[in-house]
């Protein structure tokens, strides 16, 4: 990505920012609104929340309170794994759309994939939820519809039978768990790649490498391992309630991480919580 370029197309031609402000663990109301009001007051115009996250309401009140048009603000939420039908994916959705007090939802993504370890009939359970997705975009109650944590071994399966393939999929991606194969994947099939999780939990930026890159720049640690993402066409999910870091996440757009610099990061050993989706217990 070009180091000024701000924002990424989906599949169905549809924009979105390229960078995410999220809201994991932190808790609703009041100190949800305001993290979600101060990152929209700095620039942030990507926000993404989940059912599980326990706080839709307060990000839909911040974004209205914002005072930007909702057509300036990208928002995002997932589909728990406990709508395992299509009927529950769809009342799921209208939970999550009266609690976040929108009309239209920019992205929807099933969170986690159905596995073979708690689920034999996995395929069919995530197609099934995934009707479900196509049938809410085809109405035009979401804009974009995609994934989250699925490798290539489960979109597999799914694209084989979608009518609509998905258009992102949100991974743990930082330095030293760069998910290369499914990333590949993903992009051979015009799906983009989010990250979550893309400091490794604070644990990146301690890495002697990145530091190096960072004084080399005259950046941080956290803005290389954003920049690394970006250059890599991965769109990173930043979370920070803190106004400062917020600032210097948001300062990415300026500079050009070097070929040296990439390979370097890419190359780094296993780093953060490195989860495998199929090894899971929810």
């Amino acid at each position: 990505m070009k180091k000024n370029t701000r924002s990424f197309s989906l599949a169905n031609g549809v924009a979105i920012p390229a960078l995410g402000f999220g809201t994991w663990q932190i808790q609703d109301g009041p100190d949800a609104v305001r993290a979600v009001a101060t990152a929209l007051r700095l620039g942030y115009r990507h926000v993404d929340t989940a059912a599980i996250y326990g706080n839709e309401a307060s990000v839909g009140a911040a974004v209205r309170e914002s005072g930007r048009p909702r057509t300036e603000v990208f928002v995002t939420s997932k589909l728990w794994n406990t709508a395992r039908t299509y009927d529950l994916a769809m009342q799921a959705f209208e939970e999550s759309m009266t609690k976040l007090g929108l009309d239209v939802l920019d992205l929807y993504l099933l969170h986690w994939p159905a596995v073979e370890k708690i689920d034999p009939d996995w395929i069919r359970t995530n197609r099934e939820k995934w009707r479900a997705l196509e049938r809410l975009h085809r109405d035009g109650r979401i804009r974009a519809i995609g994934v989250s944590n699925f490798r290539a071994r489960h979109l597999q399966p799914l694209l084989d039978d979608a009518d609509v393939a998905p258009m992102v999929n949100q991974l743990e991606i930082h330095p030293g768990f760069a998910q290369e194969e499914t990333v590949a994947f993903c992009k051979a099939h015009d799906i983009l790649p989010q990250a979550w999780s893309p400091l490794a939990c604070g644990k990146a930026l301690a890495i002697p490498e990145v530091r190096a890159i960072a004084a080399r720049h005259g950046r941080t640690p956290a803005q290389v391992c954003l920049r690394w993402c970006l250059q890599n066409g991965v769109l990173p999910i930043t979370k920070t309630t803190n106004e400062a870091r917020m600032r210097e996440n948001a300062d990415v757009f300026g500079f050009d991480l070097t070929p040296d610099d990439l390979r370097v990061i890419a190359s780094l050993p296993p780093c953060g919580a490195c989860l495998d989706p199929d090894t899971r217990n929810f």
